[in-house]
């Protein structure tokens, strides 16, 4: 999901290079993720409307040292004065978020595969896709590295804790019910089994 910014006046230029960056920019109407606001006086109407919403101010060429020390004060989370370069503007939008934002969700992927670690939640572009425990840690595995065949004793050593590979057909039926449930959303065959070695992504 895109970050949503809302610039209190229209900035085409700065409209533009912050879509190119993949920020939404919405309008008034919208709730953002943080306002660019060009007078820091209109702070309190400005979260009266959106709530306590993170806020930079650009300031015009004539602010001094006085409203930067007053806007902040009024609890805006930053201050740039004009002129200013729109990389530098990038990073302290990027650095506000850090510190405001929630620590998003480390996400891994394979291709059209979606693994959310923090929710063990696992998605084919936007189909769920329910795994079952040793389904779920199989696929993390495979997905570790996609470019790498994983041999049988590999796999069940550090998805299931087996010492030594025996005559169990566990991986295999495991693997199976995998690639059917993400052939079911719309991944394709993309757990493949190389013959005599073991198990890899495609």
């Amino acid at each position: 999901m895109s970050t949503a910014l809302l610039l209190t006046e229209p900035e085409p230029f700065l409209e533009r290079h912050l879509r190119s960056d993949g920020f939404e920019v919405v309008d008034d109407a919208a709730r953002p993720d943080l306002v660019l606001l060009r007078n820091w006086a209109a702070l309190d109407e400005c979260r009266a409307r959106h709530g306590d919403v993170p806020v930079i101010v650009l300031g015009d060429s004539q602010s001094d040292a006085v409203d930067r020390v007053r806007a902040l004060e009024r609890g805006c989370d930053d201050f740039l004065v004009r002129p200013f370069s729109y990389e530098e503007l990038l990073a302290r939008i990027r650095a506000v978020l850090r510190r405001t934002l929630p620590a998003a969700h480390e996400v891994r992927r394979a291709g059209a595969i979606s693994v959310d670690l923090a929710t063990r939640s696992v998605s084919v572009g936007d189909v769920g896709v329910p795994l079952a425990g040793k389904e779920y840690e199989l696929l993390l595995k495979l997905m570790t590295d996609a470019s790498r065949v994983f041999t049988k004793e590999q796999l069940l050593r550090d998805v299931w804790g087996f010492r030594s590979l025996g005559r169990t057909r566990t991986l295999d039926s495991h693997a199976s019910r995998l690639r059917r449930k993400l052939a079911a959303a719309g991944a394709g065959t993309v757990v493949v089994n190389v013959w005599g070695v073991g198990y890899r992504l495609v």
